[in-house]
């Protein structure tokens, strides 16, 4: 199992961070660790004060249901499977993309990534570079 460590959490930012930069979205950009422990932040100046909570509940969302926000978006909207998902764990469910759980080589969720600030479509850019970083 790999532990996401202070210094993993602080790669996966530059990572992610670097990627910002090269879109011009200033970005907020959290990483927590397998119990969903806030590990590694990072505000970009700039960013929107909304994305602080916003990127640590996307991490914390990815791991605690071991799932990307993309696609608890896509099983939380009306008529699927769950549906109202969003409103539980006092609101801390985020269903929009920008977070994805970390799995180390046999498939274990070992932390999240949750990055904020742009569209949905730029936040999970942005931390998809932390996850090629984690993965390589």
């Amino acid at each position: 199992m790999t532990d996401v460590t202070l210094e993993t959490a602080t790669e996966l930012i530059d990572a992610a961070k670097q990627r910002a930069e090269e879109i011009d979205v200033p970005m907020c950009i959290a990483v927590v660790d397998q119990g969903a422990n806030l590990v590694a932040f990072n505000r970009m100046d700039g960013a929107l004060l909304g994305s602080i909570d916003i990127a640590q509940n996307k991490a914390y969302s990815s791991v605690a249901l071991k799932l990307d926000t993309e696609t608890i978006h896509e099983v939380s909207q009306p008529g699927e499977s769950l549906y109202g998902l969003g409103t539980t764990n006092d609101g801390r469910i985020v269903t929009f993309g920008g977070g994805f759980p970390l799995e180390d080589d046999d498939g274990t969720v070992v932390g999240g990534i949750g990055v904020s600030g742009g569209s949905a479509e730029e936040d999970m850019d942005v931390a998809s570079a932390g996850v090629d970083v984690f993965e390589s």
